[in-house]
């Protein structure tokens, strides 16, 4: 995530915090980034250099319209200074910052099936319990690691599936010129 993107989702953070309309502030940027999530024209748009700043601000106006004032405010000002086309990523670190504000754990838990919801759960609070924070898990499956799981936190991954362990069995061999 580039520094500027960290320092508008942060001074939104704080004029969020500061007013008490955080959770509100934080799930209408999310809205405005699914909406370029989902309008690949609108994205292309916004990050399209050789229309003017002024034209995007315009358009995002009328997507938020109707939101809260700081929302409103800080896409204008995002798109008046060129970086309307970054709104998905400083949705996402303010989600972070939210998240972190809120002593939260976002948590992907992907297996090669689908977990039953107590083993999930259970797994969940082995995490709670290890970082002494909340967490959100996501869960998703993907059957082409055989079996195991592997936990995406953050920038971390541990990656305790079958298939993780063959390819680093993989690795280890060839390194050591037994391939």
């Amino acid at each position: 995530m580039a520094v500027a993107q960290r320092l508008y989702a942060r001074a939104l953070f704080e004029a969020a915090h500061d007013t008490g309309r955080l959770e509100a502030v934080s799930a209408e940027l999310a809205a405005v980034a699914t909406a370029l999530d989902e309008v690949p024209e609108l994205r292309s748009f916004l990050r399209n250099p050789q229309v003017e700043p002024s034209g995007k601000a315009a358009v995002l106006e009328q997507v938020t319209a109707g939101a809260d004032e700081l929302v409103t405010n800080f896409v204008r000002l995002v798109a008046e200074k060129g970086r309307g086309g970054e709104l998905a990523e400083m949705s996402a670190e303010l989600e972070d910052l939210v998240a972190r504000s809120q002593n939260r754990l976002t948590v992907e838990l992907t297996t090669s099936y689908e977990l039953a919801d107590d083993e999930a759960q259970s797994i969940v609070q082995t995490i709670e319990k290890a970082s002494g924070r909340k967490v959100d898990a996501v869960r998703t499956v993907d059957p082409s690691l055989i079996g195991g799981i592997v936990l995406q936190i953050g920038s971390h991954r541990a990656d305790g599936s079958v298939r993780g362990r063959l390819e680093r069995l993989r690795h280890e061999l060839t390194a050591g010129g037994l391939a």
